[in-house]
């Protein structure tokens, strides 16, 4: 019986492996869309281990967001007393992306997180509440970020409010800030280098891949890969192997948004240069830094009104910088 309680228990953490494993490297959590029950019986003794993807989702979003509570309370402490007096000013949640403007002037964005959709099942209030659409114009935005809801929705809102915030503490000198210029330009292509880039970031790949460094592409969609780039492709399983031997590591920022950045930074030895690079990259890059990232490509909003304009209407993170947008690129000095 003890043989049989093992080889049990032994299924159910496969199952568990494999979802955090999904979860590490984004993987889309409608394939995770059902129920797995298992039930351990030894002598008396019952054991029922009810796994739901939606309560999983929840834990790890929960647990590995490390980066962003810190910078969190950085922004806390930095703001003091004035953070109380911040509201919010406009939101709009478009398909890509979500922008939001705050009564500090000042404008954010974060990627959404295709790859999870928020049900009003698994919400008692089924989306009515302080902060819910037609709602969210005035209120408070530490109340906001306060806020206890696992939900991807109100995650990226706090994403990008944070983005916001710290697009005012990034004006102080203490940053070394290029504007107009993409990181990728500081990275000598020249020399041989093992380059990993982590999503599918087209105008990275095309520019690594007509150099003379090797590079790998970490995909969940494989599809998501123009065709003559896929021979560049690195199935999942290999993923911790490539990036851990790489001399460049580039990570989108919407690794913020599905919260797998604190593990992929986590699983990379310290000699790996890391970029971070996209729109909701915009984090007040302290933490970022003190976590290995070394150089951060982010995005400085010019015409909040024209970003928003573009945000409804489907705009991706390239539509902005013809009209509303700069590059901007952070470099760790330390």
């Amino acid at each position: 019986m003890i043989l049989i309680m093992f080889l049990y228990l032994f299924k159910v953490f496969l199952k568990l492996k494999s979802v955090f494993l999904f979860s590490f490297f984004g993987f889309n959590y409608l394939n995770l869309q059902r129920r797995c029950q298992y039930c351990i019986q030894y002598n008396k003794l019952r054991f029922c281990l009810l796994l739901h993807t939606n309560e999983i989702i929840n834990y790890l979003r929960s647990e590995f967001q490390m980066i962003i509570d810190e910078t969190f309370e950085i922004i806390k402490t930095r703001y003091g007393q004035r953070l109380n007096t911040i509201i919010i000013e406009k939101l709009v949640a478009g398909i890509f992306f979500t922008a939001i403007k705050l009564s500090n002037g000042y404008s954010g964005l974060a990627a959404n997180d295709l790859n999870t959709l928020d049900c009003c099942a698994h919400n008692r209030n089924r989306g009515f509440g302080d902060f819910t659409p037609g709602n969210f114009y005035g209120l408070k935005v530490i109340d906001l970020l306060n806020l206890n809801d696992q939900s991807s929705f109100i995650k990226t809102i706090q994403l990008a409010c944070l983005n916001a915030l710290s697009a005012e503490l990034m004006t102080e000198a203490k940053y070394r800030i290029i504007e107009n210029l993409d990181p990728i330009e500081l990275i000598d292509l020249t020399e041989k280098k093992q380059v990993c880039v982590v999503g599918a970031f087209l105008s990275y790949i095309r520019k690594i891949a007509e150099s003379n460094s090797t590079l790998k592409i970490i995909e969940l969609n494989e599809n998501a890969i123009p065709e003559e780039y896929r021979r560049y492709f690195v199935p999942a399983e290999f993923s911790a192997e490539v990036m851990a031997h790489s001399d460049v590591v580039i990570i989108t920022g919407s690794s913020l948004s599905n919260h797998t950045l604190d593990s992929l930074l986590g699983s990379l030895p310290s000699n790996v240069q890391v970029l971070l690079v996209g729109p909701t990259s915009s984090l007040l890059p302290d933490v970022l830094y003190d976590h290995g990232v070394n150089l951060i490509g982010s995005t400085r909003i010019t015409d909040p009104e024209k970003m928003f304009q573009l945000i409804a209407e489907g705009a991706s993170g390239f539509h902005l910088f013809r009209s509303c947008a700069v590059k901007i690129c952070l470099v760790n000095e330390s």
